[in-house]
């Protein structure tokens, strides 16, 4: 599950987002894309899209409504807040500011855009999310 902490990643930001992309897949197959749909704030035109192998653009906390809807999960507002506590403690543990973590982005986002969306004062894509655990949990000792 994506807000876990993570301290070890596949060997690209691509392959950990298709690792949560299948998580995700396998909730919406369970469920059905109509209801996952009529349960979050998505379309389910994406939820289609997302379940056939496609990269959907879906906001960061779109992606914790899917994944709330998995039996035993907490609420979305829960799991956005454990996964950006999560990489404030990654930033810790790595011992990276913001700086470093925008030296090392594969996506065009400047220091002061990780911060305000690390601490949730900014919007956030499920892909930023992914790229900027990326680089934190790659950066891990």
């Amino acid at each position: 599950m994506f807000y876990e902490q993570r301290m070890t990643v596949p060997d690209s930001s691509a392959e950990l987002r298709a690792e949560y992309e299948d998580d995700l897949v396998a909730i919406i197959e369970q469920r059905g894309a109509g209801d996952v749909a009529a349960e979050t704030d998505l379309e389910q035109e994406t939820l289609e899209a997302l379940a056939a192998g496609e990269s959907p653009e879906l906001m960061f906390e779109q992606a914790a409504q899917i994944q709330s809807l998995e039996d035993g999960e907490p609420d979305p507002e829960t799991i956005v807040t454990m996964a950006l506590e999560h990489l404030l403690l990654g930033m810790s543990t790595a011992v990276l500011d913001v700086d470093a973590v925008e030296s090392h982005l594969e996506i065009d986002l400047d220091a002061k855009e990780v911060h305000q969306k690390i601490e949730g004062r900014a919007p956030m894509s499920f892909g930023e999310f992914v790229h900027i655990q990326y680089v934190i949990a790659d950066s891990a000792p």
